[in-house]
């Protein structure tokens, strides 16, 4: 009997009789769920304090810049001594942004170490211990990763492309404003491009849980396939170069209409119906799997 009860009895008069059953014991109250808002903020906390993030941030932003400079130099230069189909076919865009190349492998690498990381550490069975919901652990760690992603690259995305198209000016050569709508396609899509390829990189670490797998799979689908494909035969080099994932999902940051290809936001849609694809495959993977 509980020390409630007895006490009770005692000042109604009756003594408690230590041999009589409780009928309606109460259940103890349920404990505190972590809610997504919880994990969320359970997830921000580690993705902003894991060092790699500061790493992967700065290391992509100067070798963006650095890249686009010495594009933008390098092209520039060149310019004057162009034919005139070379000269119909520069694209000033691609120049100052071909940095993205290197960026999402950088971006889809942090958003792998999102969740190898803590396989690696093995925090993983902490964290789903707090929070026995997985789909929930794995929606706040990929929100997350977009409220540092997609700021990194709209910021890689403008760096490169006022560096990029600073260096074109001072050589001379046909350069973009930041008010033209193209220059605004290519920096925004080019933010929305790199938030993808770490989205990727979350659903690739999900399935394969290993960092070094990603990081070699980041290669092979996104840098390998994409140098091969002029050596890819005939019409099925085309259509690889016309639907690869991030071959499509590139074009968002050229100028230049290559009608072999898809446009800039069909292949944007590619690029992101292919990460909602992993995505989906990541979940389920998730759910299912022990950790």
């Amino acid at each position: 009997m509980s020390g409630n009860t007895a006490d009770t009895l005692t000042a109604m008069g009756h003594e408690p009789t230590p041999d009589r059953p409780q009928a309606h014991r109460t259940p103890p109250a349920p404990a505190g769920r972590a809610t997504f808002r919880h994990s969320l903020h359970a997830e921000w906390i580690k993705i902003r304090t894991m060092r790699s993030t500061l790493y992967v941030i700065l290391g992509t932003l100067a070798f963006c810049m650095g890249l686009a400079s010495l594009n933008g130099t390098s092209a520039g230069g060149d310019y004057a001594a162009m034919t005139a189909a070379d000269r119909a076919a520069f694209d000033p865009l691609a120049t100052s942004l071909r940095g993205y190349l290197l960026a999402q492998i950088a971006l889809g690498l942090m958003g792998g170490l999102v969740i190898t990381s803590e396989y690696g550490a093995r925090t993983i069975v902490s964290t789903l211990t707090a929070v026995p919901h997985r789909a929930r652990v794995l929606a706040a760690k990929a929100t997350a990763l977009i409220a540092v992603a997609l700021p990194v690259g709209l910021l890689v995305s403008l760096s490169g492309f006022l560096v990029g198209q600073a260096a074109l000016a001072g050589a001379d050569a046909p350069h973009l404003g930041l008010s033209e709508p193209q220059a605004l396609r290519g920096i925004l899509g080019g933010g929305l491009y790199l938030t993808l390829a770490a989205l990727f990189g979350l659903a690739i670490g999900t399935v394969i849980r290993s960092t070094t797998a990603t990081v070699t799979t980041l290669f092979g689908t996104m840098l390998i396939v994409q140098a091969f494909v002029p050596a890819l035969p005939g019409a099925f080099g085309d259509r690889v170069a016309k639907y690869w994932p991030p071959i499509a999902g590139g074009q968002i940051i050229t100028g230049y209409r290559d009608p072999a290809l898809l446009g800039p936001w069909s292949g944007l849609a590619v690029m992101a119906g292919c990460v909602a694809a992993l995505l989906t495959a990541a979940f389920i993977v998730f759910r299912r799997r022990d950790a």
